[in-house]
């Protein structure tokens, strides 16, 4: 329990190399990873959800306990101790992804756990997360990926060189930009969607620096048609994510 509860820290799980998965649909998902799931704090009445899997042991435990180890006031009932599930930027190149989303920055956890579901959902091959966004591994991030960050590959790197990778790599990389000169729909027509695409997305305030900027290849604006000043990051991801999966799917993979 006392090392299960130090994983609440981002310190915490940097130094243990594991995270807290919480809640049925995590687990499930992460049960389902050889070799990801450590043990598992469940109590009776969710004891059906966490089969023994994988060899991970189901450790059975009162609510009050469960409480004590979970991070959220109200845990439904299962929480299970993972290994760290990043990779490195290489590992997630090596399998030759047609669609990334870079988060440059991105703070808040809710947004960014949201948009590694959506690109998991728009069949994107890996986020990256650059080093001053969100702990990808803290628990609001996990529970806001609903089992996502087990599905594809997530890699933390120091920015903003991984864009210069991923251009090496073969990908065009676009800046999701609402200044930028090109809109999403322009940028469809003009084929520049069709081809391995690497999406950058910034800061929830600032947006993207020109340190990223200046290494995409292109800047492109979400187009906004009401009052609205601006789309929340995690839904401008999604958007652009979308129209890249769209458009991959609409020609032929070389």
């Amino acid at each position: 329990m006392r090392a299960a509860r130090r994983l609440h820290s981002a310190s915490g799980r940097r130094k243990a190399g594991r995270f807290l998965a919480e809640g049925p649909q995590a687990v499930r998902e992460a049960l389902e990873v050889p070799g990801i799931v450590v043990e598992v704090f469940s109590t009776p009445q969710a004891r059906s959800l966490t089969l023994r899997r994988q060899g991970a042991p189901v450790l059975e435990v009162t609510d009050r306990v469960l409480a004590a180890v979970a991070e959220t006031s109200s845990p439904q009932g299962v929480v299970a101790v993972c290994r760290d599930v990043t990779v490195p930027l290489q590992s997630l190149l090596a399998a030759t992804p047609r669609l990334v989303v870079v988060l440059a920055e991105v703070r808040d956890p809710g947004n960014a756990g949201t948009i590694i579901r959506t690109a998991d959902a728009a069949g994107a091959g890996g986020v990256v997360l650059t080093t001053a966004s969100v702990d990808p591994l803290g628990g609001k991030c996990v529970r806001s990926t609903s089992g996502s960050l087990f599905h594809l590959p997530v890699t933390v790197e120091a920015p903003p060189t991984a864009l210069d990778e991923l251009r090496a790599a073969g990908m065009r990389v676009l800046a999701a930009d609402g200044a930028g000169p090109v809109d999403l729909r322009q940028a469809q027509t003009q084929g520049l969607l069709a081809g391995p695409t690497a999406w950058v997305v910034g800061n929830e305030a600032r947006g993207l620096a020109e340190s990223y900027l200046s290494r995409c290849d292109a800047a492109v604006a979400v187009p906004l048609y009401g009052r609205a000043e601006s789309l929340n990051v995690s839904v401008a991801a999604a958007l652009c994510l979308y129209a890249s999966a769209s458009a991959q799917r609409s020609v032929p993979a070389p």
